[in-house]
């Protein structure tokens, strides 16, 4: 049976280079999942790529349709967000791993849906300092940067991932990312291990 491995950790500690570094391996054959928001779509992103993004009345269909495996609902700046995963026929672990960026929250849904063997976690640290300069720094980049909305995503979630929620979901094991390389090829290696 095939394994979810659920990238983790702080807004811009580095999730989706990470992410893109660890699909593009071809010893590790990690198909991606793709999750699925309602919040706008920055200028650099696209459709189907980094996210499915649609509206409330598709994510409403989803729902009666008994679609949703996991959603979490965030009160931004600009109103009310929705992130969630959908199951879309993306994930057939017979045959497959995958690859997510997950919350704690999502992850322990996707042990309930899955089963706790399946989904490993990959739990991605970072220096405090150098996470808000990349923020600004993204932030900077956008047509209309939201500095109020990458503040409180800055200070959710040092509530959002303290110790003692990552604690409760028992993930212990951390991989420093102020090396990129050196972190990329320790997570490679550990994936290749458990697959």
């Amino acid at each position: 049976m095939g394994k979810i491995f659920c990238l983790l950790g702080k807004s811009s500690c580095g999730k989706d280079t990470i992410f893109k570094e660890l699909e593009k391996e071809k010893s590790l054959d990690l198909k991606p999942v793709v999750s699925y928001t309602t919040r706008p779509r920055r200028s650099q992103e696209t459709q189907g790529l980094e996210y499915y993004f649609i509206d409330e009345n598709i994510l409403e269909e989803y729902i009666r349709n008994g679609k949703v495996i996991e959603k979490r609902d965030y009160n931004t700046v600009k109103g009310k967000w929705t992130y969630c995963t959908v199951d879309d026929g993306q994930i057939d672990l017979k045959d497959n791993n995958y690859l997510i960026i997950a919350t704690l929250e999502s992850y322990s849904a996707f042990q309930e849906y899955y089963g706790r063997d399946v989904v490993v976690p990959i739990y991605i640290e970072v220096d405090d300092g150098i996470r808000l300069q990349r923020a600004l720094d993204r932030e900077k980049m956008q047509k209309n940067p939201n500095y109020d909305e990458m503040c409180r995503r800055y200070l959710a979630d040092a509530a959002d991932f303290s110790e003692s929620n990552l604690n409760k979901c028992e993930i212990y094991k951390r991989y420093n990312n102020d090396d990129f390389e050196k972190c990329v090829n320790e997570i490679k290696m550990d994936i290749l291990k458990i697959k």
